[in-house]
């Protein structure tokens, strides 16, 4: 069609040239500059078609192909359209206005090809978000039915769990079968989480997945071939849901037990120092020590994670295409469906999890974490894991060995489908370090500031620029090949900030940045230098900037704890402010639309929607955490910590019923009997008494001013036992179900702080452990001390918490040195045994585990040591707390 309008114009040209020479002479020049603005528009219009049909297809291109054609053949007839210039122009006119209803091309001189570009890479985008969105619809109908699939074969195996309990929530553990053959449909994935295969597994993410299936079977081995793969790797994990038919601690071999049938003791050894206990008269004539010990036959799986890591950590709260927000405590990846009330859980981490990115397609995530130590001395060296939303495995490993301390910040990178991921090490030198994540390569790296760096990011329009802030400092980084050069950002005539504490950016390609003095900057795209301010966003910092899909923006303040929400002219439209209980805001991210996630310095997460609207989703304790203790009937928890917060929780809703701060920071909690009241110990010698149902106070009492490490009351509920670090224990009777007390004893004989104590299930008599390994006896009444052993040697007890006595002393591993486990506790059925490590590590025995070193199944999960565990009262769950890392992870029975 554009040659036949060509062809036509100089037909007429040609007519025309009956109106003499003069009049061609007189047109001449200016004919043939139409003649070559017309091959030139021409040519344009080619290359524009040319360029347009690799995006729109060939026929945009031919036709783009035949305009240009035309134009040149105009152009070699320049003479004999003299007389028709202003025809010529016409046809190019009429050509243009073709072309652009067509829409294969764009052939006016005047148009910028730019914008044609411009629009197609939209149309393009739009098409990447359609086939994000059906990942997102396969991601979610594949939990969905491997949800459906576990809740079948719970019902049809009963066990331990009640016909109307709470669905499980989904682990890392495999698929069920049928959700395990679509997931084998999926991009292979080399590793499987926690473990890392054989090199030859990794080196190929797209190899057949046949080929894959078959190295897998082939590479079938024991676990104690596993293991020595994973050392030579130097990757070994921790961090897997596992079991383990060994307790060795590795700190070197401790004198072996003795027992002394004759007597009826059993003897172990604690730093060289003898711990003496005595045998039941039922066991003495059947006891040996080399008696063989079985595996206990339940399980633990992890179902719930209370907490979320945001009191030091940033830009770690996602919200994903399945409904599920993504977010982490402790050395767990939670994935939380708010609406369902749902949560899955990456455990490949062996040690605190620092940070969070989502890849661009929004199935595939990376995660850093911090530098540790295993329990048997080895180093656990810091590094980035990238794994699969959907099946939760860990599809690659980077930075084995190149990490110094740990990874505080990365991310993907945009532009460029993802392709691309940054990392930045806090060592001294904050190493920011690129990679090619699929192949596990690290493309460049280079010092990049003296001081911290608070976060680095990828610019979304160019893979090859990174922009990182921090301490005094905003740097632009572009990668040339192997090599990183760097911008410092010029503030120039404007106030510099002690710190930059956070960066996003506009749909412009502008940069936004945060600072500590509550000001909003805009770094212009591809420059260094400010080009707009907003002064005074905020009273105080800036800890968060999130850029919504509408081009607007909100901003999260720290003293100030306003969220508050920016137009495309950065003018303020609306503000909130999240409450003093929940703390400053650390991290914001999009919701569904018209709301917001808003994670807290508190570590707390909230639902937020302007004008006033936050809904607490996520809560948990922000200091050291110790105390711990199940309702006696009621599928409830309490929880104390340094933070001075007491939290009565639901295992059922996973929330807390009420929350109420004391005077001071907390260590022990313990429940009476009726469940009417919970008593609590504090750091500083206070205990008092609170009311379940109304949280008030009903009670408070002082013995002495060193931390009361266990609280508790008798079985009959008449007596209430207070052990303290100053060596003696503070016996109360009680009375009025729980409102009143009166001091009737004290057991003074530990040389040093006593760290456990049961009651015998008739409520007469007490066992006490201390920090210096002693096993006392007490009479309740009067708290006198028992040293006949044969007056408790067959007493009964009501629970076994003491980490020292002849039913629980198998829990200690080799080489321990008396305070590598910090708490135990016996099931209500008498058939299991919960240990708590200070390697992180959760430990389920059988009961009694009277035998030296007996096996366990060991679980982790924590980050920190772990500080306490409790069974429910119907046995079904596990509540285990973390210390530093303030977590509370609640353990399925199975």
């Amino acid at each position: 069609m554009c040659e036949c309008v060509c062809v036509w114009s100089m037909n007429v040209a040609e007519e025309g040239s009956g109106d003499g020479v003069k009049k061609r002479q007189s047109r001449g020049r200016g004919g043939q500059r139409s003649g070559q603005s017309g091959g030139g528009t021409g040519q344009r219009a080619g290359h524009g078609g040319q360029r347009a049909g690799q995006r729109t297809g060939q026929r945009a291109g031919d036709g783009g192909q035949r305009a240009g054609h035309g134009g040149q053949r105009a152009a070699g007839m320049s003479e004999r359209i003299a007389s028709c210039g202003s025809l010529c122009d016409s046809s190019t006119n009429l050509l243009l206005q073709y072309c652009n209803n067509d829409d294969t091309v764009s052939a006016s001189s005047n148009m910028d090809i730019d914008d044609r570009v411009s629009h197609l890479e939209q149309r393009l985008q739009l098409q990447e978000d359609e086939i994000q969105l059906l990942k997102s619809a396969l991601a979610d109908a594949l939990r969905r039915l491997g949800y459906c699939e576990e809740q079948s074969q719970v019902m049809q195996s009963g066990g331990v769990h009640a016909a109307g309990r709470r669905p499980l929530a989904t682990t890392a553990s495999a698929a069920p079968t049928k959700v395990r053959q679509l997931l084998q449909a999926l991009p292979s994935r080399p590793l499987s989480n926690g473990y890392t295969q054989q090199k030859r597994l990794l080196s190929s993410p797209s190899s057949p997945k046949k080929e894959v299936l078959q190295s897998i079977k082939r590479k079938s081995m024991s676990t104690e071939r596993l293991t020595l793969v994973r050392r030579e790797m130097g990757a070994e994990s921790r961090s897997r849901t596992t079991s383990s038919s060994s307790s060795s601690g590795g700190k070197g071999k401790s004198k072996e037990c003795t027992f002394n049938a004759e007597d009826g003791y059993v003897r172990m050894f604690l730093r060289g120092r003898p711990v003496t206990m005595h045998i039941p008269d039922q066991q003495r004539e059947s006891y040996t020590l080399d008696q063989k010990v079985a595996l206990p036959d339940h399980k633990l799986k992890l179902q719930w994670v209370y907490g979320y890591r945001g009191r030091d950590c940033r830009s770690n709260v996602y919200l994903l295409p399945t409904g599920e927000i993504v977010y982490f405590n402790a050395s767990v990846v939670v994935l939380y469906n708010t609406e369902e009330q749902q949560q899955r859980h990456y455990l490949g981490h062996n040690d605190d999890v620092k940070c969070l990115s989502v890849h661009p397609d929004m199935v595939t995530i990376a995660t850093g974490q911090v530098a540790g130590n295993s329990k048997d001395g080895k180093l656990l060296a810091p590094h980035v894991r990238v794994w699969d939303s959907v099946s939760l495995n860990t599809l690659h490993v980077l930075g084995m060995g190149v990490f110094d301390r740990a990874v505080t910040c990365v991310a993907f990178s945009k532009s460029n489908g993802g392709a691309f991921l940054c990392a930045v090490d806090d060592a001294n030198d904050h190493i920011l370090s690129v990679w090619n994540w699929q192949k596990e390569k690290q493309i460049a790296d280079v010092k990049c500031s003296n001081d911290s760096v608070l976060a680095a990011m990828f610019h979304p329009m160019d893979a090859n620029l990174i922009v990182t802030c921090g301490k005094s400092h905003i740097n632009f980084w572009t990668m040339e090949g192997n090599t990183l050069s760097k911008r410092q950002g010029l503030f120039e005539k404007h106030e510099k900030p002690k710190y930059v504490l956070c960066v996003a950016f506009a749909q412009n390609g502008d940069a936004i940045t945060g600072d500590s003095s509550g000001n909003i900057y805009i770094w212009a795209k591809g420059g260094h230098r400010i080009s707009q301010v907003v002064s005074g966003a905020h009273e105080g910092g800036i800890f968060s900037l999130c850029v919504l899909k509408d081009g607007t923006m909100v901003s999260g303040g720290g003293k100030d704890r306003k969220v508050v929400l920016w137009d495309h002219d950065y003018r303020k439209q609306a503000e909130m402010e999240v409450g003093e209980s929940f703390g400053p805001v650390r991290a914001l991210a999009e919701g569904k639309p018209g709301e917001l996630f808003v994670g807290t310095t508190k570590n707390a997460i909230i639902r937020a929607a302007f004008p006033d609207t936050l809904t607490p989703v996520v809560q948990g304790h922000t200091d050291e955490l110790w105390g711990l203790d199940v309702h006696p009937s009621m599928e409830q928890f309490v929880t104390c910590a340094q933070d001075k917060q007491v939290h009565l929780w639901d295992t059922n809703s996973h929330q807390p019923l009420w929350s109420k701060t004391i005077e001071d920071p907390g260590r022990s909690a313990g429940f009476h009997p009726s469940g009417a009241v919970v008593a609590v110990g504090t750091m500083t010698g206070r205990w008092l008494v609170l009311d379940t149902d109304t949280r008030d106070l009903v009670s408070m009492h002082t013995d002495g001013n060193e931390i009361i490490s266990t609280i508790k009351y008798s079985p009959d509920g008449n007596f209430l036992a207070v052990a303290s670090h100053d060596n003696f224990v503070y016996i109360y009777a009680v009375t009025e179900n729980g409102r009143k007390y009166s001091r009737v004893g004290k057991c003074t004989g530990h040389s040093s702080f006593v760290t456990h104590l049961d009651w015998s299930t008739d409520s007469r008599y007490l066992v006490t452990n201390s920090g210096d390994y002693e096993i006392l006896f007490w009479e309740a009444s009067s708290g006198k001390h028992v040293t006949n052993m044969d007056t408790v040697r067959n007493q009964a007890w009501a629970t076994y918490t003491c980490t020292l006595g002849f039913n629980t002393f198998g829990i200690w591993p080799d080489g321990a040195d008396g305070t590598d486990i910090n708490a135990v506790c016996r099931s209500h059925d008498g058939s299991l045994l919960a240990s708590a490590d200070d390697f992180g590590k959760v430990h389920l025995f059988s009961f009694p585990c009277s035998q030296p070193r007996a096996p366990s199944h060991e679980y982790g999960g924590h980050s920190s040591h772990v500080t306490n565990v409790a069974f429910l009262h119907d046995n079904s769950h596990l509540i285990s707390t973390g210390g530093k890392d303030t977590s509370v992870l609640q353990w399925v029975v199975a």
